[in-house]
């Protein structure tokens, strides 16, 4: 690629035809994230809708399974949709990705349910979640690329930085939308019929955003490359089997975007997450927190990515990288320590262990309660995650029964399914044997067991709201939030000037929606699984921190600075 000196055009004000550009590329990214996050939001009232065929545990296990096939999907929509925005343009392509999201979700609000039209429900509504996840592959790509190439040179990072409030935006919209619908109608008015309202208003939202990408032309750097004919007649194949930008590709992926999703996801998902389900904080209490701090962090996506004209792109991500993998763990500990200083208290006076022998120790890693753990250790791990009880592990001779070690009490668990056709009493004493009928009344006696101790240790069931201090949790979370936008403000320009125009569209939108779609979207689940398996709260954090250092060195060693490159440069 060429470089390209810097010119007046970096200082001028924005014409209004580049801020119609911006305006309506990012009114509809903000419209189909709105659209991807209401599937999520209402999980728990559309697998009562869809798939009440099963049992209610089942049922939103289906429903968790059905929204992880948006985020699965996503960069296959990046592959067929890059393709057509190479070969026939943006303006066209990203037209067709809102369509198919915008159709996608209005049919779930119109969409019989599983008492209606039986089995053919759940597999119309997985069908229109795929649909969902293949058009957010494509949008993110073309909005990208489409404003990146009207924006004069030396202001992308500025003008691209736009996009990037999309995804926090459309959160708050959808948010906004499903809170107004539930505090206008009674509870079980909304389960029955009010959740549809969200997923109609859709229409509307899909009519202005259609409306308003018609009136654009197409971006002048396709349109000059299409005259010369040097446009790609094989987008997929120039960009993935041939080595040159094959390279770029994986530099993309893990020198730039892995580390961004990682970073992303902890700042506004995960961060919920621990606040509600570690910490247990309550819920409207957390959203209000996290929806302060996302208000604080938002401007600073525009401020990054204007920052990143003039002092480069690299700087500000690497920075962002490096800052989450050095302070995550006193943040999220201090967190603790403003959020529910019971806990943290509790913890340090009487420490939960666990001793029991490994071999009998299975995986724990059951968020949504459907895995049955038999073994002593699995029972007595199981009813620690259940709690949000933090727990150190200790090896015992092989056949001992677990023991639970609040401070200075011992709970002895049971094994709930014995070979020999007994189960093992959880008295105070020794553990014995009872006959397996006594299982059910055995677990009753742990749980009260259990429970007893901490509550004597002063363990809080819950966090106190009166100890929260509000004011220091949401400065936190902003700091994390801060992270994000430093990793992501600057990214979409980034990737725009790493790949020539011919196959940019489908170049940078692979390792993107591969980043936040698999490394990203998944975090939530994989840090709980190493939560749940270690029994430390903040293990968790090993996974967006390893990522993320990888990130780091791969992108400090290998991935070159972009501003100053000439995106209209394409041969």
């Amino acid at each position: 690629m060429a470089y390209a000196a810097s010119t007046d055009d970096s200082i001028r004000p924005m014409t209004g035809e580049e801020k119609k550009v911006i305006f309506a590329s990012s009114l509809g990214t903000v419209f189909e994230w709105y659209d991807f996050y209401l599937y999520g939001s209402l999980s728990a009232v559309i697998a009562k809708q869809f798939f009440s065929g099963v049992n209610p545990t089942a049922a939103f296990i289906f429903a968790l399974m059905a929204f992880a096939a948006g985020f699965a999907v996503r960069p296959f929509g990046a592959l067929m949709f890059g393709r057509l925005g190479d070969m026939i343009g943006r303006k066209y392509t990203f037209l067709v990705t809102i369509l198919i999201m915008g159709l996608s979700t209005f049919i779930v609000g119109i969409l019989p349910n599983y008492a209606t039209i039986g089995i053919a429900a759940p597999i119309i509504l997985i069908g229109l979640r795929l649909l969902q996840g293949l058009a957010l592959g494509g949008e993110y790509g073309g909005a990208a690329t489409y404003v990146a190439e009207h924006a004069p040179h030396g202001r992308r990072g500025n003008y691209t930085s736009w996009i990037q409030t999309t995804a926090t935006l459309g959160l708050f919209l959808s948010l906004l939308v499903i809170l107004g619908c539930r505090v206008s109608m009674a509870p079980e008015d909304f389960d029955a019929w009010g959740w549809r309202i969200p997923f109609l208003i859709s229409i509307v939202l899909l009519g202005v955003s259609v409306w308003i990408r018609l009136m654009l032309n197409e971006s002048p750097a396709f349109k000059r490359m299409k005259e010369e004919g040097k446009h790609s007649k094989a987008p997929l194949t120039e960009s993935f089997a041939r080595w040159p930008n094959l390279k770029i590709v994986l530099l993309a992926l893990f020198g730039l975007v892995a580390g961004q999703a990682v970073v992303w996801y902890t700042g506004q998902f995960y961060a919920l997450f621990f606040l509600t389900q570690t910490l247990k904080v309550d819920a409207q209490a957390a959203n209000l927190m996290i929806a302060g701090s996302l208000l604080i962090g938002t401007p600073f996506f525009v401020l990054f990515g204007t920052l990143s004209d003039r002092i480069g792109r690299k700087p500000i991500i690497m920075a962002g990288l490096a800052l989450a993998c050095l302070t995550y763990f006193p943040i999220f500990k201090a967190i603790t320590h403003y959020a529910n200083p019971a806990l943290e208290e509790a913890i340090a006076t009487s420490p939960v262990v666990v001793t029991a022998d490994p071999n009998e120790c299975s995986f724990q890693f059951n968020p949504v309660g459907t895995s049955q753990f038999t073994s002593s250790c699995d029972i007595a791990k199981s009813a620690l995650v259940r709690r949000g009880i933090p727990y150190s592990n200790e090896a015992a001779a092989p056949g001992t029964v677990a023991t639970i070690r609040v401070g200075s009490t011992a709970i002895p668990s049971y094994s709930a399914v014995p070979a020999a056709g007994t189960a093992v009493s959880l008295s105070h004493g020794p553990a014995t044997a009872v006959p397996a009928a006594d299982a059910k009344a055995a677990g009753a006696a742990f749980d009260k067991g259990l429970g007893d101790a901490l509550k004597a240790a002063n363990y809080p069931a819950k966090a106190d709201p009166a100890r929260v201090d509000t004011v220091m949790v949401v400065a936190l979370l902003s700091i994390l939030v801060l992270y994000v936008t430093m990793v992501y403000g600057p990214i979409a320009a980034m990737l725009v000037e790493l790949f020539p125009t011919k196959i940019r569209y489908t170049s940078m939108s692979l390792p993107y929606h591969i980043g936040n779609g698999w490394f990203g979207g998944f975090l939530p689940t994989t840090s709980f699984a190493i939560v749940a398996a270690t029994g430390d709260i903040y293990s968790g954090l090993w996974y967006p921190i390893a990522i993320a250092a990888g990130t780091f060195v791969i992108g400090m060693l290998f991935v070159r600075e972009t501003k100053d490159v000439d995106i209209y440069e394409h041969d």
